[in-house]
């Protein structure tokens, strides 16, 4: 596969985390700059890039995608997004070279179609990244098995979010809490499908603040550990 196209908005000598940013269709890299810009304020030893889906947008001219949106249901999606799953991977996993750092220290920040992509990824036995955050996102698919005991998936949506109703939220959400899954979810009102500044401040918080389930939790036991 080509090196993915990408906008990289912090660059250390030596990063401790590396934060990738994902668009919707019809958008470009360019669109996630004040998201990118609010990761790197918060994380000044982060590497900080968004990247360029690989296709060209069939929504019109200067945006890209990931997978066509062209009569997709909820039938035919999945398998779409199956599809786009490798070249989503070998993006991940090129910065991941480029910064090195590994799937640990590795969290995905996706809105809309980005978000789709990025959950997806979590679903996977192995996940390229250990946290998730899904802005105005859902699952093409419910999850049917446990993540991994590494994963961490956060889920922002706004209530009037007409694109991608915020019930795929919720019903994620249930699915999650279901399996036992280390996540959130936030469902902001008056907010509908856009990077409005309440979900952005919410994305970086999600990354300062929660501290994933696993580091509580001695293996075997069910007590907190300092």
């Amino acid at each position: 596969m080509n090196q993915p196209l990408a906008l990289i908005l912090q660059r250390p000598s030596q990063a401790a985390q590396l934060i990738l940013l994902f668009h919707g269709v019809g958008s470009n890299a360019q669109s996630l700059a004040g998201l990118g810009q609010a990761y790197a304020q918060a994380f000044p030893q982060a590497m900080v890039v968004a990247i360029d889906a690989p296709y060209e947008s069939e929504l019109g001219p200067g945006g890209r995608q990931w997978f066509s949106v062209r009569d997709v249901n909820d039938e035919n999606r999945p398998q779409r997004v199956a599809a786009a799953l490798p070249a989503f991977e070998f993006a991940v996993r090129h910065w991941q070279q480029q910064s090195g750092v590994d799937a640990a220290g590795t969290a995905l920040v996706g809105f809309s179609q980005g978000a789709i992509m990025a959950l997806e990824s979590a679903l996977r036995p192995e996940p390229v990244a250990a946290r998730v955050i899904a802005i105005a996102g859902r699952f093409a698919r419910l999850p049917e098995q446990p993540l991994h005991e590494s994963s961490t998936v956060h889920l922002l949506h706004g209530k009037t979010d007409t694109v991608v109703p915020y019930r795929h939220t919720i019903e994620g959400a249930m699915r999650l809490r279901t399996l036992g899954a280390d996540f959130t979810a936030d469902v902001l009102p008056f907010i509908g499908h856009e990077l409005h500044p309440e979900l952005v401040d919410l994305a970086v918080q999600k990354l300062q603040q929660h501290i994933p389930a696993r580091l509580w939790l001695q293996p075997g036991e069910g007590e907190a550990t300092n």
